[in-house]
């Protein structure tokens, strides 16, 4: 018996035996050709095998999970058609005379050991998205099967180093009761995509596969991020008992679905989901959400080889804001760059993108890509409680020109003879220290504030999330991170201006009690997390977490954070 620490990934807890999850051997001897004609068909064959594969995972991936999760298969199918990638293997096989195999494996080895070496967080998802997308054609080459999830037809918890997006978009609920990883973190794709399944998962256990066997049964606690190998009859007793009590706590959860988020004092706040595509709005429902407080834009120009029409933007718009009902619709304006690179836009080679040209800096300077947004959104405005905000903003000068833009084109719709709402509140994201600094200045001239803490966090602490050996910098809890927090809120407030949260931090159960403290208005967090804040919202009292503001505020570490509020609200 073993127990393994990691880090809670998706909530759940599963028992079930071990289901080795494992590339398969795809060595092979390098040899020379003398006929490389014959080796570029053979490299393109199983090219287009694996196209036809992920094309197949993507509609699988669309059906059963969502658009947002189904768009990374896109970005593997782009790979696939890569010029700078595939026209080296073809090179390497003409002037070298060498089996695909070979050249496929050296050119994509140079490819990822280049991006993985950048120091951001873009660049080493590229990496691992090239790994993932040649392994396949590489095993294709050697006529060796490769590992399928969606082949499982028993009960089993997956463990592997880490599961690729492929790997966990064919898992089947039915049979995958949950899995383990010694890499990845909360916000990983394995992590995303389990949470959507609402598979248990713990994950960066560092230990999992050279510590567990295959078909040894072991305990998945997605809940306290716990892997428990080999366990006894009490334990196997005790977790089935703990699986119970977390069913029956999600049948609570659920009678909430159509009640308001009031705190125990009877203060009110709102709960929203964060989303990616015009689909995603029935799991927000279905969750009880009281609003979207982020629509990512983005994945309407992801997965595409042009720039999407004024008209195809405009009809995800107005399906969104149907869909909910006047219920608040927060859509956040293009935010290209950093992690997010679109091949058909000549966006610069930089060194960090995520500190260069990108979202609204790139919006301002490319009009021509901004301004059809702004029209297909003021169009939409008149279906339902449409909410706008820029991202990425860093001076008030920025603000004013988006804000001018979205004016100009609002008067020049008017004319054209388009009905325009003029209700739509025009706000930004504040994910950048120097905004959040002045955030006294901008609250008089912004409508709402939401704090992105993702990016707040990792440029206030100088540390890369994605970075594992800086990651003990990423703390949401960290005093200087609450009272950026804390003047942007009190700042909003003196203009009598809402603010909210959209990063990974407003659903976070240790952060919820901190942030309803200071004074937050609205919640934004994944769809499945709305119910159990609620829950949780509902036993605790505004006005006394209120009172511990000061001291939190004054506070020296993170842990001292955590261990107080832990001390104040069990």
């Amino acid at each position: 018996m073993a127990n393994i620490q990691g880090i809670a990934a998706s909530s759940g807890i599963a028992i079930a035996k071990a289901y080795r999850l494992e590339t398969p051997d795809l060595s092979f001897e390098k040899a020379s050709t003398d006929n490389p004609l014959f080796e570029i068909e053979r490299l393109e064959k199983a090219l287009e095998v694996s196209k036809q594969e992920l094309e197949k995972i993507k509609a699988h991936t669309k059906e059963n999970i969502g658009d947002e999760h189904a768009e990374i298969f896109s970005a593997h199918l782009l790979v696939l058609s890569d010029p700078e990638l595939i026209n080296p293997m073809k090179d390497k096989i003409e002037s070298e005379k060498v089996i695909a195999e070979a050249a496929l494996d050296e050119v994509a080895t140079m490819f990822i050991d280049m991006f993985k070496n950048m120091d951001n967080e873009y660049m080493r998802e590229r990496a691992a998205d090239i790994h993932d997308v040649t392994t396949r054609v590489k095993a294709h080459l050697l006529g060796v099967s490769i590992p399928d999830p969606a082949l499982i037809d028993e009960e089993v918890i997956v463990i592997a180093n880490d599961l690729t997006p492929s790997d966990t978009a064919q898992l089947n609920r039915e049979f995958v009761k949950g899995f383990a990883t010694d890499i990845g973190g909360r916000t990983s794709h394995s992590a995303i995509m389990a949470r959507s399944l609402e598979i248990p998962a713990v994950v960066g256990t560092k230990e999992i596969t050279t510590t567990v066997n295959k078909d040894e049964m072991i305990i998945v606690d997605g809940n306290e991020g716990l892997v428990i190998v080999n366990p006894t009859q009490d334990e196997i007793a005790l977790y089935h008992k703990k699986q119970e009590e977390f069913a029956k706590q999600k049948q609570e959860w659920a009678k909430l679905k159509n009640e308001p988020t009031i705190t125990a004092d009877g203060d009110q706040v709102e709960l929203a989901a964060n989303i990616g595509t015009p689909d995603d709005v029935i799991g927000v429902l279905d969750n009880g959400g009281e609003a979207i407080g982020l629509y990512r834009t983005e994945f309407l120009y992801m997965g595409k080889s042009q720039l999407p029409t004024e008209e195809e933007q405009f009809t995800a718009y107005k399906s969104v804001l149907e869909q909910m009902q006047d219920k608040p619709v927060v859509v956040r304006t293009l935010d290209v760059g950093g992690d997010k690179e679109l091949n058909y836009l000549d966006l610069p080679k930089e060194l960090n993108p995520f500190l260069g040209f990108r979202a609204i800096r790139f919006c301002l300077e490319n009009e021509h890509v901004f301004r059809p947004q702004l029209r297909a959104l003021l169009r939409a405005s008149v279906y339902g409680n449409l909410k706008i905000m820029f991202p990425m903003i860093a001076t008030l000068e920025e603000f004013r020109s988006a804000k001018a833009i979205l004016l100009d084109e609002k008067e020049a719709l008017k004319k054209e003879g388009f009905e325009v709402s003029d209700e739509i509140e025009i706000g930004i994201m504040v994910e950048i220290p120097s905004t959040a600094v002045i955030a006294k200045q901008f609250a008089k001239e912004v409508d709402f504030f939401s704090i992105g803490t993702n990016d707040l966090i990792q440029y206030t602490m100088a540390a890369d999330r994605m970075n594992e050996q800086v990651s003990y910098l990423y703390q949401p809890y960290h005093p200087a991170i609450l009272n950026l927090i804390n003047n942007v809120i009190e700042s909003a407030h003196s203009e009598g201006k809402w603010v909210g949260m959209c990063g990974e931090m407003a659903g976070d159960p240790i952060a919820i009690p901190i942030l309803l403290g200071l004074g937050l208005d609205e919640f934004s967090m994944s769809a499945t997390s709305i119910l159990p804040a609620r829950t949780q919202i509902r036993k605790l009292d505004k006005a006394n977490l209120a009172s511990y503001k000061e001291k939190i505020l004054s506070m020296g570490t993170a842990e001292e954070v955590v261990q107080f509020i832990k001390e104040k609200t069990e």
